[in-house]
């Protein structure tokens, strides 16, 4: 898939961010825009709707990877761990969280080294590593273990029968709803159905076709009387 980006940025000017942008927001979603172009993992434009929808909400609309307000203070993952001494509170698009998922990421992502997040946690605010950690992790349920043992992702509610972005939070965080003093009588789950379907109509929109323009020959060709030609293509 590829976006148009004028397109997709008047659009989403408007709604959901209410008639502006700065130019972090550009900057963050022209990077998650690159990121989901060359990202083969992803078929469904809606599911790259539901992790903007995802990455509005959870870095208080800044559209960057962003360090999790109190560094996990009063929580469990808030505390250092004795043998990395890393804090694994929460960082990134979707604010990844405790040493399990970053040594998950590293794994299923590669990173090993010095390149590792578990030995490395800072590094979970690198937004192409951000963005690798979103797409991958939502699209195969890292984060949360549903109780009927199927996987937690993307696929689970949005295909061919299903399209639940309320539903959909619970791939995150278990908070659906969950109504937040500042929203106005609205559900957690509500706010991120909302967003999903602002970006969903931009992307829709500035969706560039990736077929390539279909080129037309003719050839002239003069057969003797009693000769046959079939053509065949190759």
């Amino acid at each position: 898939m590829k976006f148009d980006r004028d397109v997709y940025f008047d659009l989403v000017r408007e709604q959901p961010f209410g008639g502006s942008l700065t130019q972090e927001q550009v900057d963050g979603q022209n990077a998650l825009l690159s990121h989901f172009e060359k990202c083969d993992l992803i078929t469904d434009v809606r599911h790259f709707a539901y992790m903007l929808a995802t990455t509005k909400h959870e870095t208080a609309s800044t559209m960057l990877p962003i360090e999790e307000h109190g560094k996990g203070s009063g929580q469990p993952y808030g505390k250092p761990d004795p043998e990395t001494k890393q804090t694994y509170y929460g960082r990134g698009f979707v604010q990844l969280t405790w040493r399990e998922n970053y040594a998950r990421a590293d794994v299923e992502c590669g990173f090993y080294g010095a390149y590792s997040l578990e030995w490395n946690a800072h590094r979970a605010l690198d937004p192409t590593i951000a963005a690798n950690i979103m797409s991958a992790g939502m699209e195969e349920g890292w984060f949360r273990k549903s109780k009927d043992g199927k996987p937690q992702n993307l696929s689970r509610y949005f295909d061919h029968d299903t399209n639940d972005p309320f539903e959909a939070r619970e791939i995150i965080n278990g908070d659906k709803n969950t109504v937040p003093n500042w929203s106005g009588g609205k559900k957690i789950g509500d706010i991120i159905k909302g967003y999903h379907f602002d970006f969903l109509a931009a992307l829709e929109a500035s969706m560039i076709s990736a077929l390539p323009p279909v080129e037309f020959i003719t050839v002239r060709v003069i057969v003797p009387k009693g000769i046959q030609v079939v053509v065949e293509e190759i």
